[in-house]
Order: C-alpha cells, then sequence, then structure tokens
C-alpha cells in the first residue's frame, strides 16, 4: 500500500468468507475445521469483531481470497473504488465456472443496474 494507511473491512470480509462457504455448501464449524480456525473466533468475526492476523491469513488461504482486497483507504481518500469494485465484481462472475455464461452475464447486468441504483449520490457519473 505504499505507505499510505488504510482500514480493515471485515464486513467484506465476512461476506467473502460466507460466500465461500455458501458455494461449497458448509456450515461454519466445517468451515473452522478446514481453515484451522476455532469456531468461536468465526462467530465473533460475525459478531464484528477482527481476527488476528494468523486467523485472517488461514482464513484468506481457505477462502481463496487475496488480503489486500480487505483493505480499505483512509478517510480523505479519493472516491474511485466503486467502479473499480464494479469491474472486479464483473470480471469475477464472468470468470466463474460454476456460471454459464449467459448466467455470468445476466447476473452482472443485475449487479450493475443495482449498483447505479444504490450508489452514493456523491459518487462520480
Amino acid at each position: 500500500m505504499s505507505g499510505e494507511q488504510g482500514a480493515f473491512d471485515g464486513d467484506a470480509f465476512f461476506a467473502a468468507l460466507d460466500a465461500a462457504r455458501t458455494t461449497r455448501r458448509l456450515n461454519w464449524k466445517v468451515v473452522a475445521k478446514q481453515a484451522g480456525v476455532s469456531a468461536s473466533t468465526l462467530t465473533r468475526m460475525a459478531q464484528g469483531r477482527r481476527p488476528d492476523i494468523d486467523t485472517f491469513s488461514a482464513l484468506c488461504r481457505w477462502a481463496g481470497v487475496n488480503a489486500d482486497d480487505y483493505i480499505r483507504p483512509s478517510v480523505g481518500a479519493s472516491g474511485q473504488e466503486g467502479p473499480e469494485a464494479l469491474a472486479r465484481i464483473s470480471t469475477y462472475l464472468r470468470s466463474d465456472a460454476n456460471l454459464s455464461d449467459e448466467a455470468a452475464a445476466a447476473l452482472d447486468q443485475i449487479v450493475k443496474a443495482a449498483y447505479v441504483s444504490l450508489r452514493n449520490s456523491k459518487g462520480q457519473e
């Protein structure tokens, strides 16, 4: 992050874990066992607590996510995250082997429509 301070986005990280869990059709107890973390840690995370660095690392590995994706720019940073996030979502949907090309395109359109409808008025057009 080249010296720039940021904040951990625990909500986004937990949502990613939940998405991976749901996709794999697992319960949280199995997730804990597979990732090598305690089930109580996952419960605390569901309540908004932050994981320690070892737990964070283990869960990133388990879910196959990039840790850097959960560090958000400090307050006052440019408002460019939204469009970049939307582009990443589109890329991820279209590369998902569990979705047909048509299904990925349909989900992409749904996400884009929801984004446009719900984005903060501070966002750029």
